[in-house]
């Protein structure tokens, strides 16, 4: 597979987002930049926040949830970017906080970002590096859920995942997506 030259986190811009659930792509990117020491900064061009490492680029889309494709289709575009050279890291309600899994293509899950980035690629073979949230048990209740900050012991294993996400970055980086899968998905209890 090749490396990923687009990593995109998924959120919501603005203070009143900033420690919900459905942010906890744009935890991983804003730690991933500081790691990388790339700080990411605001582009128009781009509807977001960009940083750039060599040929790799970092993306916080700042169009809102729902219309996240809009940043990814304009980076991707501009710099030739395939859908398969992208890796986008989202909240998950299906995974229970702390669990994380790694795949390319796939549904969206009725995740509005994943579904207006597939539709503004015209695909969806696009990489996914998926943080588990948890479920709040009702139908009813899942927007107010993902809108909300996780309680402390959510917190408490969705913190250390995003770290073990960060710990496989070299193999991520490297386009070696297996053997990222093998330490990713592994049980941590």
């Amino acid at each position: 597979m090749p490396p990923p030259r687009l990593i995109v986190g998924l959120g919501n811009p603005g203070k009143e987002y900033e420690d919900n659930r459905h942010n906890v792509g744009f935890w991983f990117i804003d730690q991933l930049a500081r790691r990388l020491q790339a700080p990411l900064t605001p582009q128009g061009r781009f509807l977001g926040r960009v940083a750039r490492i060599d040929e790799l680029w970092l993306l916080q889309p700042m169009t809102y949830m729902n219309l996240s494709g809009q940043a990814v289709a304009a980076l991707a575009r501009f710099y030739k970017i395939a859908p398969e050279e992208t890796l986008v890291v989202h909240d998950d309600l299906d995974l229970p906080p702390g669990s994380i899994r790694l795949k390319q293509g796939g549904g969206n899950g009725g995740h509005n970002g994943l579904k207006d980035i597939q539709a503004r690629l015209a695909s969806p073979d696009f990489w996914r590096l998926r943080l588990g949230i948890g479920h709040p048990g009702e139908r009813s209740e899942v927007m107010h859920h993902v809108l909300k900050a996780p309680r402390r012991e959510e917190q408490e294993l969705i913190d250390p995942a995003i770290d073990r996400c960060l710990m496989a970055w070299p193999l991520l980086a490297a386009g070696d997506y297996a053997a990222a899968q093998r330490q990713l998905h592994l049980k941590t209890i």
